[in-house]
């Protein structure tokens, strides 16, 4: 197909993410991908800041990565999960294990974040009804987050500011903090923590579990906050018997410069949900882990009636597990502290400019908030005028490149930013 019936037969048919059909702009048309470049189908080919939505933190065409799935393709693409098992699961689980927080011991398998985050909402609506508390049935979270598109996600997402307020009269009720306070390096917020505090012990006797995105909020705003936040939660919620749910589908695997960022706060949740780089970007997967704790009280009183067609699937897992053992076996946290690096040089200069609100990095994360409404088709397309990939939304302009990325690419990223940041 050439790019015209490409776009033709896409504006007839596909659907894309968050957009009309057909789309208000026409996609680009990619080729190809190779390291850490996207080849359109006109012939130009732009240095990808966004890591395709976070996952492909090791570029594209990894010959490791490309090795695992071709291996494993001729061994099996898939088997059902329900009565099976295989290696690839159960050296990914292990994996898992291995990498999370201390106590997390035990593995869903998932088909994508989203649905991920339907499981430990499960496994703690579950846990509370097999332990005696069925009232408990409501979830806690702080505004300004973000944590999927399907139901309950969308109920704990924020109510107002977020992407899914066309929803509220139908979502279920949730018990909402105020967002946290700005800054990862701020110095906590005393009468914050005490608000924290006093909103669970509140709703203790309803809450099932709270769920946060622990140090970034990602797609509710890119924002950071102190990591003793999390301590917080983590005390008042074992205090009262009501579980904790890390999301860290956007920053697990070393994006904020730990390998999970719950490890900034040096605290272990209940539930931990993990996603997009985990297989590098190379096919969906995602994971919910638990303590022994959950998994006993559930599991003493049924089965969890879970089970998704493709859980577990062999080639996602082969390929998980390749993109863990770079990550074991390389210098990730050197690259993303360069990428930090980087960054804050890139954009820094960008700080006070006309229509900027903030400029802020933490280890592979760059954001420039503007103080309007992004265009994004224009932001668009004068970063692929620099020669970059960026997807802007709202009022941020942002990146997460690559751990690959070489410091001359970064540089070109942070052009594109400036002139996305300057046209939208």
């Amino acid at each position: 197909m050439t790019p015209e019936e490409i776009l033709a037969g896409d504006r007839a048919h596909v659907w894309h993410p968050y957009a009309a059909l057909p789309p208000a702009s026409p996609p680009y048309v990619v080729d190809g991908a190779q390291g850490v470049r996207l080849r359109l189908g006109d012939g130009r080919e732009l240095v990808d800041g966004m890591s395709s939505w976070w996952a492909a933190i090791h570029g594209y065409r990894h010959p490791v990565l490309d090795a695992a799935v071709t291996d494993q393709l001729g061994r099996m693409s898939h088997v059902m999960f329900g009565g099976l098992t295989h290696a690839p699961a159960v050296t990914l689980a292990r994996t898992l294990v291995e990498l999370a927080p201390d106590g997390l011991e035990h593995v869903f398998l998932a088909d994508s974040g989203s649905v991920s985050v339907e499981v430990a909402v499960k496994m703690c609506l579950q846990y509370q009804r097999a332990t005696g508390r069925p009232e408990r049935r409501r979830l806690g979270t702080w505004r300004g987050g973000y944590h999927g598109d399907t139901f309950h996600p969308m109920s704990v997402c924020d109510p107002e500011g977020g992407m899914h307020h066309l929803w509220g009269d139908v979502l279920p009720r949730q018990i909402f903090a105020p967002v946290p306070p700005a800054g990862f390096d701020a110095e906590p917020d005393e009468s914050y923590c005490a608000a924290l505090v006093e909103a669970v012990e509140r709703h203790a006797h309803e809450l099932a579990a709270v769920i946060v995105e622990p140090v970034v909020q990602g797609a509710g705003g890119m924002r950071f906050h102190h990591p003793h936040y999390l301590r917080v939660l983590r005390e008042v919620t074992a205090a009262h018997g009501v579980l904790l749910i890390f999301d860290e589908i956007a920053t697990g695997f070393g994006r904020t410069g730990r390998m999970f960022a719950a490890e900034h706060a040096g605290v272990t949740p209940d539930v931990l949900c993990v996603g997009k780089a985990l297989t590098g970007g190379y096919l969906t997967l995602a994971a919910a882990l638990c303590t022994p704790e959950v998994a006993r009280g559930i599991s003493a009183a049924g089965v969890l009636a879970h089970g998704p067609t493709f859980m577990g699937n062999p080639l996602a897992c082969a390929v998980a597990s390749a993109s863990l053992g770079l990550l074991r076996t390389g210098d990730w946290s050197g690259q993303v502290a360069r990428l930090e690096t980087g960054l804050r040089a890139g954009l820094e200069p960008l700080r006070g400019a006309p229509g900027v609100r903030d400029v802020r990095v933490l280890g592979g994360i760059g954001v420039v908030q503007l103080d309007h409404e992004v265009d994004i088709a224009a932001a668009t397309a004068a970063a692929v005028g620099e020669g970059v990939w960026l997807r802007p939304f709202r009022d941020l302009v942002y990146t997460m490149p690559p751990y690959v990325t070489d410091d001359a690419d970064l540089a070109r990223i942070a052009a594109g930013v400036a002139a996305a940041a300057r046209t939208g």
